[in-house]
């Protein structure tokens, strides 16, 4: 029977995590962050499906809130509480199980603009002092990007401006955002990153996944006609694409 903590990293409604564990210890950890092109109104329940299937599987799944633009978040707001997030790992989340967490065996697993997050979280060492997100506690052992946002700036007209709206402003505007904020810029990434992507996805279209490990050599995994929800649903090859992608992450 699967075990579910709630565990706030801060007082805001949308600084919170899931924590799902199995009956048993668990193989790994795998950190869960929804997308939703950063906006309020997609939240942390299209993650929990994915977390369910990972417990199955005998995986911790933490699963992700944060402050998403509507309800108070955006730059540089999102990437602090991601960070912190990430780092509850390293105290309170591993405190409430007992250290049953292996924390030298986390990935993170993101669809579309909670890919840009998972990739960029694993990007955190490298960041400058002073950054929002550097300095992490917790260090991630390789990252499963599905149909992931990796390229900000090739990104600024997608569903409608909301890469604009997540930085408050174009890349001509707040170059220092874009360099801080987009996973391509942050190369090389210092883990692994497989990239899972349809070759139908109108919402972010393949060639995100295309420009990121064209900078990066690493791997992508393509599925012929899948569309931008395929690699989020349970029942389908493209989410079992990448969930074998964790396997192999944690082998």
């Amino acid at each position: 029977m699967t075990e579910t903590l709630h565990l706030p990293y801060g007082p805001h409604p949308s600084q919170f995590g899931e924590l799902s564990l199995p009956d048993h210890d668990p193989r790994g950890v795998v950190v869960v962050v929804h997308g939703g092109f950063w906006r309020q109104r997609y939240g942390l329940e299209l993650g929990r499906p994915l977390a369910a299937d990972l417990v199955a599987a005998g995986f911790a799944a933490w699963t992700i809130e944060y402050r998403r633009v509507g309800g108070d978040g955006g730059w540089p707001a999102t990437f602090e509480d991601v960070a912190a997030a990430f780092d509850l790992l390293a105290g309170p989340v591993q405190d409430a199980t007992g250290g049953r967490l292996d924390l030298d065996r986390v990935v993170a697993v993101g669809h579309s603009a909670g890919g840009h997050l998972s990739v960029w979280s694993a990007s955190r060492p490298g960041l400058p002092t002073g950054a929002p997100g550097a300095n992490p506690a917790v260090l991630l052992r390789g990252v499963v990007s599905q149909a992931g946002v990796l390229d900000l700036v090739d990104a600024v007209d997608l569903s409608s401006g909301a890469v604009v709206e997540f930085l408050g402003g174009t890349p001509t505007e707040h170059p220092d955002r874009y360099e801080i904020a987009s996973p391509v810029a942050r190369v090389p990434i210092g883990v692994p990153v497989i990239c899972v992507h349809g070759t139908a996805d109108v919402n972010v279209p393949i060639r995100q996944s295309e420009r990121f490990v064209a900078a990066t050599g690493d791997e992508l995994v393509t599925l012929p006609g899948a569309d931008h929800f395929a690699v989020i649903d349970p029942a389908a090859e493209g989410w079992r694409a990448c969930r074998a992608a964790v396997e192999r992450l944690l082998a």
